[in-house]
């Protein structure tokens, strides 16, 4: 029988006990792989709302800074974000529920484009906001 030299497994054993911390599994290390993913994308993406706001909204919204709602009615979304007391909380909720809407929206949206619509909005509020003259 042949003699493994210690200087050969050493390296092995070391580099194997510094990539797990004790009682801990590789599936544990790849399941942590893929929860960080998960919370990646469970915060809401501003930019995500934006791009939902232009494809859904912008018909009638003024739905950047600075422009004008192409449906007078339509409230513009930095009015909408510079409006007292809003909050990410009201906002959400009361985009959640689509019986607040107009007939004329007819659509419903998911919960992932709530928050991400929410996110965008909200990025409009500013200290200095004057509301336009009506």
């Amino acid at each position: 029988m042949r003699k493994f030299s210690p200087v050969i497994f050493l390296p092995l054993i070391v580099i194997g006990c510094t990539t797990m911390a004790a009682g801990q599994t590789a599936l544990d290390n790849e399941n942590r792989g893929a929860v960080a993913a998960e919370d990646i994308r469970a915060t809401p993406a501003p930019m995500q709302g934006l791009a939902f706001a232009k494809a859904h909204c912008a018909a009638c919204h003024d739905v950047t800074d600075g422009q004008t709602s192409p449906n007078p009615q339509a409230p513009l979304f930095s009015a909408i974000a510079n409006t007292r007391g809003l909050t990410d909380k009201t906002l959400t909720s009361w985009l959640s529920d689509s019986h607040n809407y107009p007939e004329l929206m007819d659509f419903e949206i998911e919960d992932k484009d709530i928050e991400d619509l929410a996110a965008y909005i909200l990025t409009l509020q500013s200290a200095d906001y004057k509301p336009p003259i009506q």
